[in-house]
């Protein structure tokens, strides 16, 4: 994979995680309500944010 392309993925990575993680209301009552481990959990299996981020991290692999 070019230099760029990785560029690129990286900068849309970090678009999404400032405009949706960032403060994410539901990540922030999961972690109150069950723990760390619960809402990453969320976060990676059910969050449709967390599925995109999947995504990109398999284009760059």
């Amino acid at each position: 994979m070019r230099n760029s392309n990785r560029k690129e993925l990286f900068h849309h990575v970090e678009s999404l995680l400032g405009q949706y993680c960032n403060g994410c209301f539901v990540h922030k009552q999961f972690k109150q309500d069950g723990g760390r481990r619960l809402a990453h959990r969320f976060c990676i299996s059910q969050c449709t944010v967390g599925e995109k981020l999947q995504e990109y991290g398999k284009k760059l692999t």
